[in-house]
Parts: C-alpha cells; structure tokens; sequence
C-alpha cells in the first residue's frame, strides 16, 4: 500500500467544469445562521464531497467570497452551487414548495437516528443549526423529521460541521446502496 500522489487522486475526481454538468445527490443543505466563517468553509468543502445538489446560507450565517471560507473550502465555493436567503423560514418555505422533506439535524421529541433515513425520503434539505442554539424552533415546527447523532460521552452536541460530515455521508450512503 502506498499513499496516492496529488495527480493520482485528482484523475479520480471530476473537473471543476464538470462539477457544473455533473447529476449531483439529491440533497440540500441550509445552515440557519452559523457563526464561524470556518465551519462554513468546512461545510463548502464536505458538501462538495458528497456532491450534495445545493448549499444554501442562510441569516448571518457568512457567506463568499470571503477569504476565511476560502482558507478551508480550498475553492470549494467554485464547485458546489450555493445561494444566500436573509430569513431561513423564507428559504424553508421556497425548498418545501419545490416537495423537498426538511430535516432539521438536532435532538427534538422525535428524532430519529441519523442512519435511519430511506430512500424513498429522498429529495431532502439537511438543516444545520447554531453553534450554540442549534436549529431555531420556527424551522423545528415546519420541518417533516428530524435526525440526531447519538452521542456516548458527557457533551449534548458535536461541533456543526463534523455533525454534517457524519449526516451527510450517511444520506450518501443511503442513495448509492443499490443504486
């Protein structure tokens, strides 16, 4: 075994001309008002891994082009489509409207295990909440599941953007079982 080289892993990937054509997972994500400029670039960059279908940032959740996202994402901001609302309830309204499930990442009454997601659910938004607060209760109420990470130590809660790399590789994984 050896580790691949630079070029080696970049004739497995697809160009960033093709990451405009390319048939992408049927998922979208909405960060309702992250704070740090680095989850968002480490979002950008696992979103462009899972070759999710759209990014949207929504509230204060900061947006490009800024360099601080740029430091993290490593051009990600260039290859996965992303759009920008002010009022999250807006851009939940607009993505319900088009029959995509929102599924808020966060512990309620009636989460269900993040793994227990089928097929059949499939298109969906992926909602990330606040580094502090988590999703807010107004997307909470509108949203048609939620899904939650268990969790086996002390804390309640894993940093948003290592959360989303675990709940959207499982989503992934869902729609390439069988595919």
């Amino acid at each position: 075994m050896r580790k691949l080289t630079h070029d080696e892993v970049g004739e497995k990937r697809i160009s960033l001309d093709d990451s405009k054509v390319v048939k992408r997972n049927p998922i979208y994500v909405l960060c309702d008002n992250i704070r740090s400029i680095y989850n968002v670039g480490s979002i950008f960059r696992t979103s462009d891994a899972a070759l999710i279908e759209k990014l949207i940032l929504t509230g204060y959740t900061p947006y490009p082009p800024r360099q601080e996202i740029e430091k993290v994402a490593l051009g990600a901001t260039n290859s996965v489509p992303w759009e920008y609302y002010k009022d999250p309830l807006e851009a939940v309204n607009v993505i319900k409207s088009r029959g995509i499930k929102i599924v808020s990442l966060e512990i309620t009454n009636k989460s269900r295990m993040y793994f227990e997601v089928k097929k059949e659910e499939f298109p969906v938004c992926l909602v990330l909440g606040n580094e502090l607060s988590g999703v807010s209760n107004s997307i909470i109420e509108v949203s048609d599941f939620s899904l939650e990470i268990p969790q086996f130590g002390f804390k309640h809660s894993i940093n948003v953007s290592v959360a989303y790399g675990i709940a959207v590789f499982e989503l992934v994984k869902v729609l390439k079982e069988n595919a």
